[in-house]
C-alpha cells in the first residue's frame, strides 16, 4: 500500500490482519538480491518431525548457521528492565553452574565446530560467582570472537575489573547497553536512570582501549530520534566499534508498550539513520545476506578526524550478480569471499580489519594507509521477529541462536516464542495441533 509493506494473516480463531513490516517498498524488494547460499551447521542436534518453528535444536530444516551464539549463564540481573526478553531480575530462577556452562559451549563447538561468536549473556553475566572462570573457559575452545552482554554496572564501579576484561583481548568485545541520553527513557526502558553509569562505564572501557560495540533498545516514540546523536558520540570514543539498533521485540517482559504505535521496522530505523546522521547515506547501509530480512550492516573507516563509509569506495551495485542471488565481486572470486564475510554477523570488526586491507588494496582512488584496529567502524540494524510479524521463511535463516537448558541450539526468536519455561506448554499444545 504506497511504499508501506504489509504481511498478511489469517487466523482459523481470529480472521483476517495486517502488519507492517516495513515503510520502504522498493528496499524490500532490493533485498532478495543480497540473498547469499545457506550455510548450514557442521552437526544437527534434532530431527524434523513437525516441521519448523516445532523441532529446534537445530534441526535439518533450518537454513542457516548460528553466526552468533547466546549463552545464557544466569537467569539473574542487577536490574529489572521492563523490556527485557528473558523476564530477568535480583530475585528470578538461578545462575547456572560452571558445569552446565561448559556443557552449553561444548554444544556450541559441537555445532560449529569453530564458532564465529560466542556471546556471554545473562541475565546480568557478569554477577556469576564464577565470571572469570566462564571467560577462562571460553578462551580455551576455537570460538573465534567471544563477546560480553552487559548493562555496564559492574564495569562503571570496578576499574580493576575492567582491568582483568582487557586480559582476554584480543577476539574478545563488550557488548554494552546504551538505549539513550535521557534520563526518562531510561527509567521507561531499564526501570532506572543509567545515564552516569553507562558515561562512566565507557570512560573506564576508553581508558583501557577495550573493543565495545553499544547496543540500543529502541522504541518507537521513545528514543528513535537519538540514533544519529548516539551514532556521532560512538564515533568520538576510543573504545567503541560500531552501534548495534534492536527494535523491542514482543517477548518476556514488556511493560507499557501499545503493539499499534510502539512498533518501529527495521526499514524506518534505517530511514531515520540516514536522516539523523551525515555519516551514511542510502547505499552505504546494505541487506547482510545471511539474513537479509532481518539485519542491516554499514562499514565506515576512521582517517584522522574524518570518517567514510566503505561504500563510499565499493559500490554494492558492481558486487550483485542477480542470477546467483549472492554478493559477487566480479574480478576476483576471493574477494567475493572477503565480501560475503565482511557483511556477516558471524564477523567481528577485529577480524573485518585483515578482509578491508585486501579490498581496499584492488580498489582504484583510494589511499589506503595502515588500518588498524581503531578504524573500523560498524553499524547493524538488528530486527528479531515476534509473534506480530512472525514469518518461517524468515525463521529458518535466523542466524543469532542461543543455548537452551537442554543444550539445544535454538533460534532466538523462536526461543522466546515457544522454548522459555514460561512458553513450554503453550508449545505442547502448538505440537499437539500439528498431528
Amino acid at each position: 500500500e504506497g511504499n508501506n509493506v504489509f504481511m498478511l494473516k489469517r487466523c482459523p480463531e481470529h480472521g483476517s490482519s495486517k502488519v507492517l513490516i516495513a515503510d520502504d517498498a522498493e528496499y524490500y524488494k532490493n533485498i532478495r538480491n543480497y540473498n547469499k547460499p545457506s550455510e548450514m551447521p557442521y552437526t544437527f542436534n534434532t530431527k524434523t518431525h513437525y516441521g519448523c518453528p516445532y523441532d529446534c535444536g537445530l534441526c535439518p530444516d533450518h537454513e542457516q548457521h548460528s553466526c552468533l551464539t547466546i549463552v545464557e549463564v544466569t537467569d539473574r540481573c542487577n536490574l529489572t528492565c521492563p523490556t527485557c526478553y528473558a523476564g530477568s531480575s535480583p530475585t528470578y530462577g538461578r545462575h547456572r553452574t560452571l558445569d552446565e556452562i561448559k556443557k552449553m559451549m561444548d554444544a556450541v563447538v559441537r555445532n560449529e565446530k569453530e564458532p564465529d561468536v560466542v556471546q556471554i549473556s545473562g541475565g546480568e553475566p557478569t554477577i556469576h560467582p564464577q565470571f572469570f572462570e566462564i571467560l577462562d573457559y571460553a578462551k580455551t575452545l576455537p570460538i573465534k570472537h567471544v563477546m560480553l552482554n552487559t548493562n555496564g554496572i559492574r564495569i562503571a564501579k570496578e576499574k580493576d575489573f575492567v582491568e582483568k576484561l582487557k586480559t582476554y583481548a584480543p577476539d574478545f568485545e563488550i557488548y554494552l547497553q546504551f538505549d539513550s541520553f535521557e534520563d526518562s527513557v531510561l527509567q521507561t526502558l531499564r526501570g532506572a536512570d543509567l545515564s552516569k553509569i553507562r558515561q562512566q562505564a565507557l570512560a573506564n572501557l576508553n581508558e583501557v582501549n577495550l573493543s565495545t560495540t553499544l547496543v540500543v533498545t529502541l522504541q518507537k516514540g521513545l528514543n528513535d530520534g537519538e540514533m544519529g546523536k548516539i551514532i556521532d558520540f560512538a564515533l568520538k570514543q576510543k573504545c567503541v566499534r560500531g552501534v548495534t539498533f534492536q527494535p523491542t521485540q514482543i517477548a518476556g517482559r514488556l511493560e507499557d508498550f501499545n503493539i499499534e504505535t510502539d512498533r518501529i521496522t527495521l526499514t524506518e530505523v534505517r530511514r531515520k539513520i540516514l536522516e539523523q546522521t551525515d555519516v551514511f547515506n542510502a547505499e552505504d547501509l546494505l541487506p547482510v545476506p545471511c539474513n537479509p530480512d532481518a539485519l542491516v550492516m554499514g562499514y565506515a573507516l576512521k582517517l584522522g578526524d574524518e570518517v567514510f563509509p566503505l561504500t563510499r569506495y565499493i559500490n554494492p551495485q558492481d558486487l550483485l550478480d542477480n542470477s546467483k542471488n549472492t554478493i559477487v565481486y566480479e574480478q576476483d572470486e576471493m574477494l567475493k569471499g572477503k565480501m560475503i564475510e565482511l557483511f556477516s554477523t558471524g564477523n567481528s570488526v577485529e577480524c573485518a580489519q585483515e578482509n578491508l586491507k585486501s579490498i581496499l588494496c584492488c580498489l582504484p582512488n583510494i589511499d589506503a594507509p595502515e588500518l588498524g584496529y581503531d578504524n573500523l567502524f560498524r553499524v547493524i540494524i538488528m530486527q528479531f521477529i515476534d509473534a506480530y510479524n512472525f514469518d518461517v521463511r524468515s525463521i529458518k535463516k535466523s542466524c543469532v541462536h542461543i543455548v537452551d537448558k537442554d543444550y539445544k541450539i535454538i533460534p532466538f526468536e523462536t526461543m522466546n516464542l515457544f522454548y522459555r519455561d514460561d512458553k513450554k506448554e503453550y508449545l505442547e499444545k502448538l505440537k499437539a495441533e500439528t498431528i
